[in-house]
């Protein structure tokens, strides 16, 4: 599933079609409009004719303010990417894609080139739906209303380091469960959780009351350093379903210090990678840098 540098990659890629207006929507899977429940129709006809505003993001989630581009108010389209979900900016008239969901046409720029915002999504695990703001339960950040609940994402400036670590500090669970909570932090996923478990020295199942403060500053530095390592790459695209909004691939895989990497050895002491079973997923850790510890919480 792509994470926050993934989504934030799109969300930059995005940022050019602000002040652009929808002339035309076309629903192709209902599915994929499901979390705007009143239905495609209603969907569509509350989408036509608005103008799009800058593009926003937090954690996983980003969305597009219609009409005003104010953060305190009014509609916005809300979209999450799920496991498979790609937005492209192409021509009108470019061939459609296999797996092609949502197509929403934008009127003529000044130089006359036409060009469509698509949702491709080949599993239908994102969506698209039109939802109104309210303020964050965290840190009073306007957001849309489905999203909320969210943390505030570690690279946001109100981010709140010394919340964090009281919040975590104080709960029972391991490590790598609580990171991917998406209650506490927004945005961070398998992928970047393992790589900053690995920078930061910890094992995935250390107990969170188990946690000095100093760990957890030195496993926040880390989470922040692999998240903008992985940004300044484009992201991790391990098939063509991640792609920017121009169909391009993330280069961060050839980055990745374990993730993946079961077998080969641990880029810092040479030691084999490990790969456990972790919640459906797998965790790769390096037995040396991150032992495991005698009281495991999973």
């Amino acid at each position: 599933m792509p994470e926050l540098p993934e989504v934030e990659v799109v969300r930059r890629g995005l940022e050019r079609l602000a002040g652009q207006t929808v002339s035309t929507v076309e629903v192709l899977t209902a599915r994929s409009v499901r979390r705007h429940l009143a239905g495609p129709t209603d969907f569509a006809a509350r989408l036509a004719g608005r103008r799009l505003g800058g593009a926003r993001r937090r954690g996983k989630y980003l969305w597009l303010p219609l009409d005003d581009d104010r953060i305190d108010d009014g509609d916005v389209l809300l979209g999450h990417l799920g496991m498979s979900g790609q937005f492209l900016v192409v021509g009108s008239q470019a061939p459609l894609e296999s797996h092609l969901r949502v197509r929403l046409g934008l009127e003529p720029i000044r130089t006359g080139l036409e060009l469509d915002l698509r949702f491709v999504d080949q599993r239908t695990f994102g969506g698209l739906a039109i939802t109104t703001v309210t303020p964050s339960a965290h840190d009073g950040t306007v957001v849309p209303a489905p999203i909320a609940h969210l943390g505030v994402d570690p690279l946001e400036p109100t981010f709140d380091s010394e919340r964090f670590s009281d919040r975590l500090r104080h709960r029972r669970t391991g490590v790598k469960r609580a990171l991917l909570d998406q209650t506490l932090v927004s945005g961070v996923g398998n992928i970047y959780a393992d790589e900053a478990l690995w920078q930061a020295r910890l094992h995935y199942a250390r107990p969170t009351e188990t946690l000095r403060r100093a760990e957890v500053g030195r496993l926040l530095a880390a989470v922040r350093s692999v998240l903008q390592d992985a940004l300044g790459q484009g992201g991790t695209s391990f098939d063509a379903l991640y792609v920017d909004v121009d169909g391009q691939a993330g280069y961060f895989e050839r980055a990745l210090a374990v993730y993946g990497r079961e077998d080969q050895p641990c880029p810092r002491c040479g030691t084999p990678i490990r790969r456990h079973p972790f919640m459906n997923r797998s965790s790769y850790v390096c037995p040396r840098c991150q032992p495991r510890p005698r009281r495991a919480r999973w």
